[in-house]
């Protein structure tokens, strides 16, 4: 059987786009002002793993759409927008040089992912995009994975799944995919073998060169 490694399906938040902080500032002010609460960001910073409703549900807020919505606003307005981690350019053109297929697989909503991606001029390069409506259900589930890999037109074994949490370590396993892991978003340990420890973006090209001799 061929395992080649002829797509790469990439989380975005933490893995290719730096959206932690005007994320987690904007939640702070929303917890404090609706339920009172100061918490730390360091506190939060677990929650950057989950789809954005799903944290407002977490968190004990009772009208998810409506708190959820002013979340968005105050993420929207807040000074220090989503940045793309240095190399990502370099890292898409060749991949897509390579005729290796990209598609992007996140827990982000469509809108979101049209004002925190769309920007960075890289999806001319994307060849399928699954975000949060396009599934019932999320990471850690392999669902989105699937229909990722359905949108390749790839085996699940011929792809690798780039994500820096442990839901997008767990769905690559159910969904029967490799797994490489972006350290630079990282915010917990995972049992990852080395070779597939990222310590910068460019490193998935050396990846694939591995894994494809």
């Amino acid at each position: 059987m061929n395992k080649k490694i002829i797509g790469i399906l990439f989380d975005l938040d933490g893995t290719v786009l730096n959206t932690q902080k005007m994320n987690i500032i904007p939640l702070q002010k929303l917890i404090l002002e609706e339920l009172g609460q100061e918490l730390s960001y360091d506190d939060l910073i677990k929650y950057c793993a989950y789809p954005g409703k799903q944290t407002i549900k977490m968190l004990g807020f009772e009208d998810i759409e409506k708190s959820y919505e002013k979340w968005v606003k105050y993420v929207n307005e807040f000074e220090e927008g989503a940045t793309l981690y240095e190399g990502f350019e370099k890292v898409f053109q060749s991949l897509h040089g390579m005729e290796i297929k990209i598609g992007i697989v996140s827990s982000k909503m469509r809108k979101q992912y049209e004002i925190d991606f769309i920007p960075t001029g890289l999806e001319k390069y994307v060849l399928c995009k699954v975000l949060a409506e396009d599934t019932p259900i999320h990471k850690p589930n392999p669902e989105p994975l699937f229909l990722g890999a359905d949108l390749l037109k790839l085996n699940p074994e011929n792809i690798i799944y780039i994500g820096d949490t442990i839901a997008d370590q767990m769905a690559s396993k159910n969904a029967g995919m490799r797994f490489a892991l972006a350290s630079w978003g990282a915010i917990e340990k995972l049992d990852v073998e080395e070779k597939f420890i990222l310590k910068e973006p460019v490193d998935i090209l050396k990846l694939l060169e591995e894994v494809n001799k």
